[in-house]
Parts: structure tokens; sequence; C-alpha cells
């Protein structure tokens, strides 16, 4: 009888992980399967949860047995029984830390919408009025760069790409402006907890504070962009011809007042960097305090734009529809993951993959260039989520990542992992969901990508990752 339990529990345990591998593979091929992450992301979640409530019995005797026989208070085992169990006590568990996700990137997303809208980012337009190609690309991926910490990364991708292509006459120039804004938004997001869902993931796992995260990560992610960016540019012209920059359009005839949209600039970004102290003081989830920002910028808005509400004239404003796709994909790609790799770590698969690595690689270093190499192909969030989950935060803090364990809060390992896998979705540009927004938004080749960036990138890397190691030592 136990062998046949264990048999079970075993090919149903292989089943799930092939599932799982499998989204991987239509993750990393969607260009050429056609087949929408978030859907395939979704499906594997979804089914996954499935199959092991249909086997449920079985997993929780094997995992959770103490835990459910005080559910049971007493009462007959049945299969109705186990189902109730999986869905209160296991099955919600994953879904609240993928709600986190969502949410926190539900509430940025509309903060981004809403100072979009009302013309706040116009500074951005006024600043781009040259014709020096080198001039022209500093100050686009500085300022996504800037942005791209406070707020989500593919959202600022998105804006950026969209204004620099009103600018920008020429395609082919296109593609190495679109590829530094490419780059600059996955680095900026990642120097900070809250510019990238990678980066929340870890925030929300409290395996690092924010602080000590951003000092740890901010010189690497200088030295990866700073080089990089400088090498694209070796490639562009002296002068180039551009667009003149037009206002962008918000859907009325009325614009704000200057003070009125520096207030809410400020509001914005001030309340979202007041987030990590949100959290440190109350120490609820960060999620509530972006929503809680969103709310007051809400009310600003509203004030604002008072007279045009009155009139009825607010229906008349047009959501950017490549923003608003761009969010929704996000938001359930996110979701599906998090459901997948949730019931994937349940069913065991990710504990007998650690110990896999531990035996196989040992070194933490030579661990997250293999993350690294795998982002390349497969998106960095699903990557580096999937890393993170091989082991779980123990006790004690890391100052500066000179504890002895890699595992503690603000350890070595987190950090690394963050970094390897970020940097490697920028070598092929598939591996992040920003890269695959400029790819279709330019009809971009991965070999034209390669051969003219993704290189620069990787050198650009390993000296980022050069510097990351001597900031740990």
């Amino acid at each position: 009888m136990g062998l046949i339990f264990y048999w079970k529990t075993t090919i149903m345990t292989l089943i799930i992980a092939i599932i799982l591998l499998l989204s991987y593979f239509f993750i990393a091929t969607e260009s050429f399967t056609h087949l929408n992450k978030a859907a395939v992301a979704m499906f594997a979640g979804t089914v996954g949860w499935v199959l092991y409530v249909s086997f449920g019995t079985d997993f929780v005797m094997s995992r959770h047995p103490a835990e459910y026989i005080d559910f049971l208070s007493g009462d007959a085992a049945n299969s109705v029984a186990v189902k109730y169990y999986i869905a209160q006590n296991i099955f919600l568990k994953y879904v609240g830390k993928a709600a986190e996700i969502v949410l926190f990137l539900l509430a940025t997303m509309t903060i981004v919408e809403i100072l979009n809208n009302n013309g706040c980012f116009d500074f951005v337009t006024h600043l781009l009025r040259t014709r020096n190609s080198r001039k022209l690309l500093w100050m686009l991926s500085g300022i996504t760069f800037v942005i791209s910490a406070n707020l989500d990364n593919l959202t600022t991708t998105t804006m950026m790409l969209v204004i620099m292509h009103k600018i920008v006459t020429a395609r082919r120039l296109r593609l190495f402006y679109g590829a530094a804004i490419v780059l600059a938004a996955n680095c900026g997001g990642l120097f900070t907890v809250i510019g990238s869902p990678e980066t929340l993931v870890l925030w929300n796992m409290g395996a690092v504070t924010a602080t000590d995260y951003s000092m740890s990560l901010l010189l690497p992610c200088l030295t990866s962009w700073g080089l990089s960016t400088w090498w694209i540019g070796r490639s562009l012209p002296e002068r180039i011809e551009t667009e003149s920059v037009a206002m962008p359009f918000r859907g009325d005839e009325t614009n704000l007042k200057i003070w009125q949209r520096v207030l809410m600039f400020f509001v914005a970004i001030g309340g979202l960097w007041f987030i990590p102290t949100f959290h440190n003081i109350t120490k609820l989830s960060p999620f509530l305090g972006a929503l809680c920002v969103l709310a007051v910028l809400w009310i600003v808005h509203e004030v604002a734009n008072r007279k045009l509400m009155n009139a009825d004239q607010m229906i008349h404003r047009q959501v950017p529809r490549v923003l608003q796709y761009g969010t929704l994909q996000m938001m359930l790609f996110v979701m599906g993951m998090m459901l997948a790799l949730g019931v994937v770590a349940e069913a065991g698969v990710l504990s007998s993959f650690a110990d896999f690595f531990e035996q196989r690689i040992g070194n933490i270093w030579s661990l997250g260039i293999f993350a690294g190499a795998v982002s390349c192909f497969v998106d960095n969030f699903a990557t580096s989520v999937s890393f993170f989950l091989l082991h779980t935060v123990v006790e004690g803090t890391g100052v500066g990542g000179a504890s002895l364990s890699p595992f503690v809060q603000n350890g070595d390992f987190w950090k690394l992992m963050a970094y390897c896998v970020t940097m490697g979705g920028n070598v092929l540009c598939i591996g992040s969901m920003s890269g695959l927004a400029f790819m279709k938004m330019e009809n971009m080749r991965y070999g034209w990508y390669f051969r003219n960036i993704g290189w620069k990138t990787l050198i650009g890397s390993f000296l980022g990752l050069g510097v990351l190691w001597l900031s740990l030592m």
C-alpha cells in the first residue's frame, strides 16, 4: 500500500513538473509559436492546482500530515475534507502571495496612467530637443533609468518607446535607441525593491530590506547600464534627423496648470518612495501602501480636473491601448506564474531541485551565472521567482552580505539572483517583457539585436557582476 502511495505521488509530481517545464518552453518561444506567455502561465497555474487537488490526499499526507489531522478535529478523512483543507490552508496562501504582487502592479500602473494623462511627463518631451545623437541617447536612457526606479519597468519602457518613436524618424536608429531604453528600464528597475516585479517578490518574501538592497545593487546596475549605453552610442552618427516634439494628447483641450502637474507628480513619486517606510512602520504588505498613494493621487486628480468632470468631458479621455494591453498581460502573467510555481513548490519539486543544485553546483555565484543564462531565453520573472523559491529566508540578518549564510535576510543569494536574472534578460531581449514589447513595436529580429546590442550588454553585465562581487565580499 505504501509503495502504491509513493508511486502515485511521484508520478503526479512528475506530471506537474513537466507542465511547468513545457510552460517555460512556450514562454521562451513565444515569438515563434505566437502563444501569449500570459495565457501559457495562467494555463500552467490553473491546471497544476487542479491536478494537485485531484490527488490531494497523497500530497497532503506526505507534506502536511499533522496540520491536516488538526484540521479534521476528529472528523473522518475523505476526499471532500482534503479539498477543503487544500483550498483554505494551502491554495489561498499562494493566491495571497500572487495578489500582493498583482495589486502593487495595478496600483503603480494606474498611477502612471493618471500622471501620463494629465501631462505630468511633459517635461520629458521638452528635454529631448537636440539633434546630437549621443546626447539624445543619454537623455532618453537616463530619464528611463530614473523613472523606472520609481515605477514599473514595463510601463516605463512602453511610455518612453512611444515618445522615442515620435522623435526619431529612421527605423535603424530607433532600434538602437529602443534597445538603450529597454536596458535602462531593466537596470533602473533592478536596483530598487519597487522597480520591477522580481525585486518586489524579494521584498514581499522578506528576503531583502529596501535600503540595504538598493545600496548593494546601485553601483553594479550603474556599471552595467553605463558601459553598455556608452558602447551603443559609439554605433550612432554624430547628428540625426528628428521630428519636432509635439505635446502629448491627453483627451481634452484644457491643460492643467504647471503647479498642478508638479503637485501630482510629487504626490505620486514621493508617495512611492514612502512605501518602504510605511511597510517598516506598519508591517503590512507593500501593496497597501501603493493603494494608499493611488487613493491620494486620485483625489488630487479629481480636484484638479473638477471642471472637466462637471462638464462630462472626462469620458472623452482615451486610454493608450498599448499601455492598457501591456498592463493587463503583465498582471495575468505574474498571477499565472506565481500560482504555477506555488503548486510546484507544494508538490516538492523545488526542494528536489534545490538539493540537486546544492550537490552539483554548490557555489551561489556559479548558480547565479546559470540562472542568468536561463533568463536569456525564458522570461526573467519566471526564472527569478523559480530560483528565489529554491530556498527560504533563514533566521538572521546579513549586514552588507557579511553573514555566513547567503540565505539570511539581505544575504548574497537574493541580490545575486536578482542581478544575474535581470541582466540575462537583456542579452537576447526576449528574457523580459520590456524587451518583448520593444521587439513587437519595431518588428526587430533576434540576430540583429545580439550582433549590435546583446554582446555589449553581456560584457557590461559581467563587469557589473564583478562590482557586485567586490561590494559583497
